[in-house]
């Protein structure tokens, strides 16, 4: 196994403006790795420079790009969840990693030499562009195939590390390695622990960006956010994703999704907003506020119907946890409402469970959520001893200070 990093100053606090790893991958001439090389580029919409320009027209113009590979959401990023995207025939073969096929096949990997990974990920276990990451560096090991790595910025920071672990038994597409459900790493860290503690053998090299370091959310980036998916609009959408997404797999209320406001805002025609946000605001979690709020979602859960409910306002981004405040909505949703809360739950298929436990990591989420009665204080312990064990282990693979 050889891995090879490109990074002349190491573990240093940056100064100026952050520069991506595609831009520094051009300006400096770090593409010589690609030269006279057959080129296959794994990007979407997602893949820009500092200054907007399509990292496709980039290798275009640069490089011999001979393949494109896209994932979950196509390679406009218009596709929603689940949707299967199809392979598209165009000058440059475009082939899809999401639907049937999620791996790069013998045949889609013919006469490339070298593989490039450019994409902008949320920082989520759940969110899949990094599963496809891990797919793409275990075929590319099978075949001998090089993969640059061009790092981007976790938009949440590198320092929130929340939720729980992933249980072996549970892995799927939705979450495939075991690190915390909100891991605090850029996507070229996690290539790097995954080659390692996976043994995946991939020959990784890692283009990481400057100017960036672990406290930096994205809106600090001075970089312009490009949504990553339908549902995530604006660079501190991820935060609330994290905090929100579980919730709407349960079904019990509208999460924004069918609003203005994705992962933004929960709320339900039988609560009382008043009362929720004061339940809320009384357990003083870290980095938070709980507003009132009413509306009426266009479609989706609840589609056409006032529902009250709280708009989540994130006040300290440094001391916010996204999973704490997830599992204090579902605790207190269940001492509140109980009646329409175990209505719901009663509706889950077992499909929904499976679902539920892939994204947590564990069945033992719900298992709490079903059989006991104060729930939010022990989600959000939950695995608290493995998180720590984790943030010891990611140390080594960290690129930024």
């Amino acid at each position: 196994m050889r891995i090879l990093i490109f990074l002349f100053l190491p573990f240093v606090l940056w100064a100026g403006p952050v520069k991506l790893g595609i831009d520094r991958f051009f300006e400096e001439g770090q593409n010589v790795i690609v030269k006279n090389k057959q080129v296959g580029l794994v990007t979407n919409h997602t893949g820009v420079d500092s200054n907007l320009c399509p990292t496709i027209d980039l290798f275009k113009k640069n490089t011999k790009l001979v393949a494109i590979f896209t994932l979950e959401h196509g390679l406009k990023g218009s596709g929603r969840a689940f949707e299967k995207i199809p392979h598209q025939k165009e000058s440059i073969p475009i082939f899809s990693l999401h639907g049937e096929t999620r791996r790069p096949t013998a045949e889609m990997l013919k006469g490339i030499d070298i593989l490039v990974y450019d994409i902008q990920e949320i920082g989520c276990r759940s969110y899949t562009y990094i599963s496809t990451l891990f797919y793409v560096m275990e075929e590319a090991a099978k075949h001998k195939i090089p993969v640059v790595v061009l790092d981007r910025p976790n938009p949440m920071g590198g320092v929130v590390v929340d939720g729980p672990m992933l249980k072996e038994k549970w892995r799927s597409f939705m979450g495939y390695v075991n690190v915390p459900y909100c891991h605090g790493m850029t996507v070229g860290e996690l290539g790097r622990f995954f080659n390692e503690e996976y043994k995946i053998g991939c020959n990784l090299h890692v283009v990481p960006m400057s100017g960036w370091n672990r406290k930096m959310t994205f809106k600090e980036t001075g970089l312009s956010w490009i949504p990553t998916s339908p549902y995530i609009p604006e660079p501190d959408t991820p935060f609330y994703y994290a905090s929100t997404g579980i919730l709407g797999a349960l079904g019990v209320v509208n999460i924004g999704i069918g609003y203005t406001l994705p992962f933004k805002v929960v709320g339900a025609p039988w609560i009382d907003a008043d009362n929720f946000a004061k339940k809320l605001n009384a357990q003083k979690l870290p980095g938070v506020k709980f507003v009132p709020f009413h509306y009426k979602p266009f479609y989706g859960k609840f589609k056409g119907k006032e529902c009250e409910g709280v708009k989540i306002v994130i006040t300290d981004v440094h001391k916010y946890r996204p999973l704490a405040v997830q599992y204090m909505l579902i605790g207190m949703l269940k001492s509140l409402y109980p009646t329409p809360f175990r209505a719901q739950l009663g509706q889950l298929t077992d499909h929904d469970k499976s679902l539920f436990s892939k994204v947590n990591g564990t069945d033992k989420v719900l298992s709490i959520i079903e059989n006991e009665q104060y729930i939010a204080w022990k989600l959000i312990g939950y695995d608290k001893e493995e998180r720590e064990a984790f943030i010891e282990k990611r140390k080594k693979y960290l690129l930024y200070d």
